[in-house]
């Protein structure tokens, strides 16, 4: 059986004066519930999978209550052109027909949840898998998506949902009992239908709904970048409004921006957009106050 010390790995990568000056910030998240969206470069790359499982049973060691949504847009493309299918987007959003739907959901919550699940495992941490049908826990209904650029057009994406109600309790269970919940972003619909859920609107809706004290979204890139590819360190409503207008924020990045923006808005205290290529970038941000994405305020 694994033990907690796996974990421990996680630390080597920080000086005894890093530590020191982590001291504050353990103390002022134990007791909290972190967010974490997985995604990017730190699901594909073996080194980044493990160095995040580490980092994520670590935040537990140290008192803290992780929740993890995962994401597996690179999984799913890659199942669906060995089945010979081809995966479209419209507005960032992955249009899902029925036989794409059994894909997503064989890849999200077959797949890629239970390496994560297994990671963890590695990493000396218990973690339990479930997605959004679970206990009811994510409720959702038929997504018309609004056209960018005439609000009067509808584009209808198949079975992409919108989120209609969270029930937090299943993963307050997992949390008291010791688990790490591995959340796939499935939600379920009225008639007992499946619904694909962007994963970066699923676990900002998650961590409304658990009342979290930060977001993370990992990302494979640097974090929101200007036009001329500078880091944008921090963002406010009205520069991320600007920013959309002007074309800077597009694509996949439309739906990480709304879900960071309404997340800060219902009462998370703050929300990063990290960048996962950066090792250990999680207890960077963190622990050690080294900023390695774009922060969200209000």
């Amino acid at each position: 059986m694994n033990t907690p010390s796996h974990a421990s790995g996680a630390l080597s990568a920080f000086s005894a004066d890093a530590l020191v000056h982590a001291a504050p910030f353990i103390r002022q998240y134990r007791g909290k519930i972190l967010v974490i969206k997985y995604g990017g470069n730190a699901m594909t790359e073996p080194a980044l999978q493990q160095a995040f499982a580490q980092d994520v049973v670590l935040l537990q060691m140290l008192g803290m209550h992780p929740v993890v949504v995962h994401g597996g847009g690179p999984q799913i493309e890659s199942a669906l052109k060995r089945l010979g299918m081809q995966g479209q987007f419209i507005e960032g959003m992955r249009v899902t027909d029925a036989q794409t739907m059994g894909v997503v959901q064989w890849v999200l919550a077959g797949e890629v949840q239970q390496e994560l699940v297994g990671l963890i495992d590695q990493a000396g941490g218990k973690a339990m898998g479930l997605t959004g049908r679970d206990g009811a826990m994510v409720r959702a209904c038929k997504l018309l998506l609004k056209d960018k650029r005439d609000p009067t057009k509808e584009h209808d994406i198949g079975q992409v949902g919108d989120i209609t109600t969270v029930d937090a309790r299943p993963l307050h269970t997992l949390l008291e009992a010791g688990y790490i919940p591995v959340v796939s972003p499935i939600g379920l619909g009225a008639g007992g239908e499946s619904y694909n859920i962007n994963a970066d609107v699923a676990a900002a809706s998650l961590s409304v709904a658990l009342q979290a004290e930060k977001l993370l979204m990992l990302t494979n890139i640097a974090g929101v970048l200007d036009k001329s590819g500078e880091l944008l360190a921090e963002l406010t409503p009205t520069r991320i409004d600007a920013l959309c207008a002007d074309g800077t924020i597009s694509g996949g990045m439309i739906p990480k921006i709304a879900g960071a923006l309404d997340a800060a808005k219902r009462g998370v205290k703050a929300v990063h957009i990290l960048d996962g290529r950066v090792p250990h970038g999680m207890l960077r941000e963190l622990l050690f106050g080294q900023p390695c994405g774009t922060m969200i305020r209000t």
